[in-house]
């Protein structure tokens, strides 16, 4: 679209928040408004791509807490079949090599490990979540994958406090025709100027200016939804400058959790038509597996942290010799001749992202609300990392965009 160059309300990013944002603004009917999107696609972190007319989720996949999740009703009404099928995640080392008396065990020390983080949390310091992990516990090497898994970091650097605010009713849905497509099809008609990334955000006039790379946009109020990490290396500069913006960014890096998609010719054992399987449970670098997700020729590997950096600069051909190498420990060596890399993710390396999604260091548990706090009722902040219990989810940035929205038309005249 053309580039506007003046509007009532200018929206950074066409991620989750963004897009929430827009629609909101939009069906205000009220302001004139421009999206100002850096790449040449809507979705951000959602992105799907597709080989074999089979759709893969390079980003966010999963609708979490689909009961409450805003999300649903929106894929529901786009005409988006769901896949209700809960994810084994809670019982998969039954097919991960270990006996049903090793699993029962992991069950019950990974309920107290939960405990532990609740009772931690209470306390006025905010510790780092590795404080809790019982000293030569024969599960915290797997403690520690499973939160670069779900959190994209180590235990040794994530915040306690921040930990346990997060709620998740453990009810998990996948979207058949990928995540990434529902935010296209929710971005469908929004005023969307892609190959517009934002450089400036001058706020110190009457008008906010924006400069961009397509050239400068003026705007009576700004809904900013970009990354935590754009702020805090500051790729988006404010003028006046925002020291605590960027500190609150500094306190809330993204993480990484990464993926590698593999075609699998193979059947699974026993009638089994989806698994889900971790790679060991003795190590930190390991990766955890869907295979035959959805019941598609495919094993989707997800694998997060320090580890991941690693694989991603290493690059595809290193991501899918370690997988075949843990699966055919798993399933003995035949299996080798089965797989095929497709596709992987590099979102460290992804120029508008930088990471994959949010986490508060030990000590920055309560940056959330700051970066979400508006500033001069003019400059308005959304994204999974302002969402206080729902970070880290396309849902909860969705949340964060729609109340940006609802603040900037609130503060404008009439």
């Amino acid at each position: 679209m053309t580039l506007l160059s003046q509007v009532d309300v200018a929206v950074i990013g066409a991620g989750s928040a963004g897009i929430a944002a827009a629609r909101r603004l939009v069906e205000s009917g009220r302001v004139s408004l421009v999206v100002l999107e850096g790449r040449e696609r809507p979705g951000g972190r959602a992105w799907t791509v597709e080989a074999d007319g089979i759709p893969m989720d390079l980003g966010c996949e999963w609708l979490h807490s689909a009961d409450k999740n805003v999300l649903v009703p929106l894929a529901e009404q786009h005409g988006f079949a769901l896949n209700h099928r809960r994810p084994d995640w809670t019982t998969r080392l039954r097919y991960s090599g270990e006996s049903e008396e090793s699993e029962a065990d992991w069950l019950r020390e990974r309920e107290a490990h939960y405990w532990a983080i609740h009772r931690a949390a209470q306390k006025p310091e905010d510790r780092p979540a590795s404080s809790v992990l019982r000293p030569g516990g024969r599960w915290n090497a797997l403690f520690d994958a499973t939160s670069t898994w779900g959190n994209a970091v180590e235990l040794d650097a994530l915040s306690v406090q921040d930990n346990a605010r997060y709620r998740d009713s453990a009810l998990n849905w996948r979207v058949r025709k990928g995540y990434g497509r529902l935010f296209a099809a929710l971005a469908e008609g929004l005023p969307i100027a892609y190959g517009s990334e934002v450089t400036r955000v001058e706020h110190g006039g009457q008008q906010i200016r924006l400069a961009t790379s397509r050239g400068a946009v003026s705007a009576a109020r700004v809904v900013v939804t970009v990354p935590t990490a754009a702020i805090a290396e500051q790729h988006l500069v404010f003028d006046p400058a925002l020291p605590d913006k960027v500190a609150a960014a500094a306190g809330l890096p993204l993480g990484l959790a990464n993926k590698l998609f593999l075609r699998f010719d193979g059947r699974l054992p026993d009638g089994e038509d989806e698994l889900f399987l971790i790679g060991s449970t003795t190590r930190r670098e390991t990766m955890s597996y869907q295979v035959r997700p959805q019941s598609r020729p495919r094993i989707h590997c997800f694998f997060g942290g320090r580890f991941a950096a690693q694989l991603e600069r290493d690059g595809i051909a290193a991501m899918a010799a370690f997988a075949a190498d843990e699966l055919a420990a798993l399933f003995g060596n035949d299996i080798r001749g089965q797989l095929s890399p497709i596709k992987a993710s590099g979102w460290r390396g992804d120029h508008f992202a930088r990471g994959s999604y949010s986490y508060a260091l030990p000590g920055h548990a309560d940056d959330r609300a700051v970066l979400a706090a508006p500033v001069d009722n003019r400059l308005f902040f959304a994204g999974e990392a302002t969402h206080p219990y729902y970070f880290s989810t396309a849902h909860g940035a969705y949340e964060s965009g729609i109340a940006a929205a609802d603040a900037a038309l609130a503060s404008l005249p009439g």
